[in-house]
């Protein structure tokens, strides 16, 4: 899986409005690029490995019939 790292030598003096709009980046990449970003963000937010994601605890839910 590939490594992201930051750019530090990438930079362009904006305003705040203009360093908040991700939309058009984002707009670019295909819907399985964008989810592939959101995965790694994720990884990045709750603190686990791209190679061992957590799985859902099942026990918590169950499947009533409603009929």
């Amino acid at each position: 899986m590939k490594t992201f790292r930051m750019d530090r030598t990438a930079f362009k003096a904006q305003t705040a409005a203009e360093a908040s709009n991700h939309a058009p980046y984002y707009r670019e990449m295909s819907w399985k690029e964008r989810l592939h970003v959101a995965f790694y963000l994720n990884s990045i937010a709750f603190n686990f490995s791209l190679d061992n994601p957590p799985k859902m605890d099942k026990t918590k839910f169950k499947a009533v019939s409603r009929v």
